[in-house]
């Protein structure tokens, strides 16, 4: 191995650890020998975003790293310079500078950078839209929805001072800006609707039920409960996995943002999970810690 590459191995490894702390778990790999790239991590309280920059590499989740990593928000993604192709489920599109995309961090992805892409990645906590949005669809730079949120972004990070209501607003700001644009894509004929993304918003809606489980899911999109599974598979999640994941995402976010006072079983009760054991045991194993331990951090 020559000097050079052994220099830009060692540039890929920082780059992607950098990736893996402030976004959550990623795979990667390079495209080829023109590898370069750089991150920058901005937090102010409640608003997470890094802007990244990056030629010739993927960047992947798989369940494996979903498994090892908080999913429960949205990878709110501005392409600043360049192009990158991103892909979820059976949806793939091609963002150029001004564009914009959501991504689900609880559901597989890939994105494709081929050369001088620059985005920003903002973490938005999936209570700012309590309806399920289109992912990995482009919202176009021409929308004027996806112009004042680019603003509103790149003006909060310039604000050093930023207090931790105010980083609250922004991120609400974001989201009430954005709603018309997704609208848009939810606005198609029910019948037109895939199975998949029904579902999404099924068990969404329906998350804090003690009943959801995959048999009543699929009752109520009136499909068996092999095709239910085989629906999910093909997305490269499993059914039962993904509403217990969800659930613990969920009761992780109420962690980080309760005062303190309401008791672990009460957090997990509120969210569907009846058995305060199977809770912690089913917290510990995502979060690789208790929910007691895991609220002390954010106190």
């Amino acid at each position: 191995m020559t000097a050079l590459a052994t220099l830009r191995d060692a540039g890929f490894e920082e780059w992607l650890g950098k990736i893996n702390t402030a976004c959550g778990r990623f795979c990667a790999k390079t495209l080829g020998p023109g590898f370069s790239g750089a991150m920058q991590e901005f937090r102010a309280h409640a608003l997470r975003l890094s802007v990244v920059d990056v030629s010739q590499a993927r960047l992947y989740r798989t369940p494996s790293e979903i498994a090892r990593s908080d999913g429960a928000h949205f990878f709110t993604v501005f392409q600043l310079r360049g192009s990158a192709l991103m892909e979820q489920g059976d949806r793939q599109t091609v963002l150029s500078p001004g564009d914009m995309t959501l991504i689900d961090a609880s559901r597989p992805s890939s994105f494709t950078f081929q050369r001088d892409s620059r985005q920003i990645s903002l973490l938005l906590p999936r209570g700012c839209l309590p309806v399920p949005p289109p992912c990995a669809q482009r919202l176009g730079a021409e929308l004027s929805a996806v112009r004042l949120s680019r603003q509103l972004v790149l003006s909060s990070m310039q604000d050093p001072q930023l207090a931790a209501a105010e980083s609250e607003a922004v991120l609400n700001a974001l989201a009430a800006l954005l709603r018309p644009a997704l609208a848009l894509e939810q606005a198609r004929p029910e019948g037109q609707q895939p199975v998949f993304d029904k579902a999404l918003a099924l068990i969404d809606r329906h998350i804090q039920s003690a009943q959801l489980r995959p048999e009543w899911v699929a009752a109520e999109l009136g499909v068996s409960l092999r095709s239910l599974y085989r629906v999910f598979a093909r997305q490269g999640l499993v059914v039962a996995q993904y509403i217990r994941n969800r659930r613990l995402d969920l009761c992780a976010q109420a962690l980080r943002s309760a005062a303190g006072q309401e008791k672990l079983a009460g957090v997990g009760l509120d969210w569907g999970f009846t058995d305060h054991s199977h809770f912690s045991t089913a917290f510990k194993q995502r979060f690789g810690m208790s929910p007691s331990e895991y609220r002390r951090q954010y106190q």
